[in-house]
């Protein structure tokens, strides 16, 4: 939660990081910097506005010349790590903001600067003006960065160019067409990293909210090359095989011809908010060979307006022997939680076999 992440940014966390800045920067004032920190209003601010508050006070103890800017930068770093200072802490994220706010008109500077800093926080953010400032100039030097020996630098080219990267800045050319990223991805299908597997992984399911029948051909061209790279498309072809999408199914071998949903019920067809729906059901492969399964549900929430809005949740995905017969006992939870406001009322559940959804009913939420 933003409310507690935001005090990564503590008089603890600013007396790391002065002690640090007292080495690198020549006549660093520790006091007047921690009382430019924290303002009245330091308070109030949540985490982003405290990232940004702390690029922009650093920027006033920092040389006008940007070049000499990202040297120290570097010797921060490099001192951070002398106090033992980890990787990947998220309070230190406004270094790249700090780069993206005060380096966008610097293109080389800034791609050496992202380079090197995404080895100690991580620069997805960060990298994405400069996309949208110089488009395919910037992919190409991330393409660049695809072949890096740093695992961190390669998933920074997949990770900052995915075209729906949460809680970033969209690229709308990207969304529109991803073609110039895919050499990234070529790049990274076998990477011996699972970080940057699993990047581009998310890659290629971004890709596939706007351009299904781009990531099917990437999955039948990748298909085979090895267990890592077919775990990368099965994790990337996700939305589409929650969506029922009838290529990416047969693709996989996902026919749901003789594969029968029995006695389906709902246990506790009343709950209430906190409290777990319960439901039962049994799946029968009546064909006299054995079949791929895949089996998940559909909640379909209800919205403050009124409708449904629908989400899929996978159970499992399995080899059935011909004539069994297997039975399935699942809950969910209806837990309150930062990402979704539950509404009171009827809502519907339902089971989806192989991409086909099957039987679906009722239950109601109380308070």
């Amino acid at each position: 939660m933003a409310s507690l992440l935001k005090d990564l940014y503590s008089p603890a966390f600013y007396d790391r990081l002065t002690h640090a800045l007292t080495v690198t920067i020549p006549g660093f004032e520790k006091e007047i910097f921690i009382k430019k920190i924290f303002t009245p209003e330091f308070g109030s601010k949540e985490l982003k506005e405290r990232m940004k508050h702390t690029s922009k006070v650093l920027h006033d103890f920092l040389p006008e010349d940007y070049p000499q800017t990202i040297v120290l930068i570097k010797k921060t770093i490099a001192q951070l790590r002398i106090q033992g200072i980890g990787e990947d802490g998220l309070a230190y994220m406004f270094l790249p903001d700090y780069i993206e706010t005060y380096g966008i008109d610097d293109l080389e500077g800034s791609v050496e600067a992202l380079e090197f800093v995404t080895r100690f926080v991580s620069c997805e953010f960060a990298v994405r003006p400069f996309i949208l400032k110089y488009g395919n100039e910037m992919i190409l030097k991330m393409q660049k960065w695809s072949l890096h020996e740093n695992h961190k630098v390669r998933r920074l080219a997949s990770e900052g160019s995915r075209p729906r990267l949460p809680w970033a800045m969209g690229i709308p050319f990207l969304k529109k067409d991803p073609t110039s990223i895919l050499p990234i991805l070529e790049n990274l299908k076998t990477d011996p990293s699972e970080y940057v597997r699993r990047s581009v992984a998310n890659s290629l399911n971004d890709i596939a909210k706007d351009h299904p029948h781009v990531v099917l051909n990437i999955a039948k061209n990748w298909s085979g090359l090895g267990a890592e790279t077919d775990a990368i498309i099965k994790h990337g072809c996700r939305t589409l095989l929650k969506q029922g999408h009838a290529d990416i199914l047969k693709h996989y071998g996902l026919d749901d011809a003789g594969i029968l949903l029995k006695d389906f019920k709902i246990l506790n067809p009343q709950i209430k908010i906190g409290e777990s729906l319960e439901f039962s059901f049994s799946i029968l492969n009546e064909n006299p060979f054995e079949q791929k399964v895949r089996l998940e549900y559909a909640i379909y929430y209800k919205k403050q307006n009124g409708q449904n809005t629908k989400k899929v949740y996978k159970i499992s995905e399995r080899i059935y022997p011909a004539g069994a017969t297997i039975n399935i006992l699942r809950k969910q939870k209806f837990v309150l939680i930062t990402t979704r406001k539950f509404h009171l009322g009827n809502h519907q559940i339902s089971i989806i076999i192989n991409g086909a959804e099957k039987d679906i009913s009722q239950f109601e939420l109380m308070a």
